[in-house]
């Protein structure tokens, strides 16, 4: 059974605040990049760019981040995992990379995302943006920018969707 506890105009609400958010804490944009974390990290990411441009008028480096060989589940996963391309078009030495993703909940992808990250050179410094955190931590890991916090017991599921993969868009929490 699927709750929807964000809407679509509540999650396009959020995304706004978070780009505020981004900005307020980094209001020189010129070494900063965002990369989102395959796959609706990657969609969230280029809303953020594009509401950032609607605000100040510049445009923001957006890149993709495929972590799954970073992953230290991967033997449980799958035989053959899938592999999607990691589109970083900018070099990262440098500049402040806003590490974008959708739901944290232990930890373990972010610590993933950081390794991917250090492997394509050396920020400045990482921010992390999560649209939702569902606590649950396993690693020492904090967002910095956070949509909603929503706690939620070990049998349940946050599900983000978007309209690129989903059809539609909101948060839902459903019961495994």
């Amino acid at each position: 059974m699927e709750k929807v506890l964000v809407d679509s105009e509540g999650l396009d609400r959020m995304l706004l605040r978070l780009s505020h958010e981004i900005l307020e804490k980094n209001p020189d944009t010129s070494e900063m990049a965002l990369v989102g974390i395959l796959r609706r990290g990657a969609t969230l990411a280029d809303t953020l760019a594009e509401n950032i441009y609607k605000i100040i008028g510049k445009n923001i480096e957006v890149g993709y981040l495929d972590i799954t060989l970073y992953r230290d589940d991967l033997s449980e996963l799958s035989e053959k995992p899938t592999l999607n391309k990691t589109q970083i078009p900018f070099d990262v030495t440098g500049k402040t990379i806003i590490i974008v993703d959708d739901v944290i909940f232990t930890g373990r992808t972010v610590r993933a995302a950081i390794d991917a990250i250090f492997d394509c050179g050396r920020p400045k410094r990482i921010q992390l943006l999560e649209l939702v955190d569902r606590g649950h931590r396993e690693l020492p890991i904090k967002p910095d920018y956070v949509g909603k916090n929503i706690p939620t017991s070990l049998d349940e599921v946050i599900m983000v969707k978007v309209r690129q993969y989903d059809e539609e868009q909101c948060v839902a929490v459903i019961n495994k």
